[in-house]
C-alpha cells in the first residue's frame, strides 16, 4: 500500500455472495451503521485459507453478539464459494457471507490485490459503523490469522469508539484498565 487506509471510508462496491445456502447481493450500503470485518484470502480449495475461514466461523457467533458482521472475500466467484461450502466440512460450517470478487475491484479498493496472479493477500479490515477502516492486518501467504486475536482487537476498537479520550494498551482485554493519554503519563509507563 502506498498510503494507509486507516480512517478512510470504504469505496462503493457491489458484489454477489454465497450466504446460508443462497446467493445474495452485497454493497457498501449494507455495511453502514454496524461494525464489519472484511476478511480477504487468496483462493478457495487451498490450504491455509480453510483453516482461517473455519477459525473465523468458530468465532462468528461471538462477533455477531457484539454487533459485527463478517464478510470473507476472494477473487473466486460466489458459485465457487458454494461448491467449496458444499464439499468441505470445514467450510460447510461457515454462516457468514462469502463475497465473490472475480473482477478484483473490491480487492484492489482495499489494496490487497496480488496483480501478477490475480489473488488477494491475507488482509483483514475492521470497519466502523460510519464505514471507516479502523484496523488493518496483512499477512504473507503462508501465515494464517487468529480469529480470537481479531475478536480482541474488535472489542478494543469498539471500546475506544465508545469512550473518547481513552486508549487500550497492548494485550488489553475487555474489562481491563485503559489509559487516558495526558502529559502526566509521559515517561511513566
Amino acid at each position: 500500500m502506498s498510503q494507509s487506509l486507516i480512517n478512510t471510508e470504504v469505496k462503493p462496491f457491489k458484489a454477489s455472495a454465497f450466504h446460508n445456502g443462497a446467493f445474495i447481493d452485497v454493497s457498501d450500503a449494507d455495511i453502514k451503521g454496524k461494525w464489519n470485518v472484511f476478511f480477504f484470502y487468496p483462493a478457495d480449495f487451498t490450504f491455509v485459507c480453510p483453516t482461517e475461514l473455519g477459525d473465523l466461523a468458530d468465532y462468528y457467533e461471538q462477533m455477531q453478539a457484539i454487533g459485527v458482521e463478517v464478510y470473507s472475500v476472494s477473487t473466486d466467484t460466489h458459485f465457487t464459494h458454494k461448491a467449496w461450502h458444499d464439499s468441505s466440512e470445514t467450510i460447510g460450517k461457515i454462516t457468514y457471507p462469502m463475497i465473490g470478487d472475480p473482477t478484483g475491484a473490491i480487492t484492489r479498493n482495499f489494496g490487497v490485490m496480488i496483480e501478477e496472479v490475480g489473488l488477494a493477500e491475507r488482509g483483514t479490515f475492521v470497519i466502523d459503523p460510519e464505514g471507516k477502516i479502523q484496523i488493518i492486518e496483512i499477512n504473507a501467504g503462508g501465515i494464517g490469522r487468529d480469529a480470537s486475536e481479531l475478536l480482541r482487537k474488535i472489542k478494543a476498537a469498539q471500546y475506544v469508539a465508545a469512550h473518547p479520550g481513552e486508549v487500550c494498551p497492548a494485550k488489553w482485554k475487555e474489562g481491563e484498565a485503559t489509559l487516558a493519554p495526558s502529559l502526566d503519563l509521559v515517561g511513566k509507563i
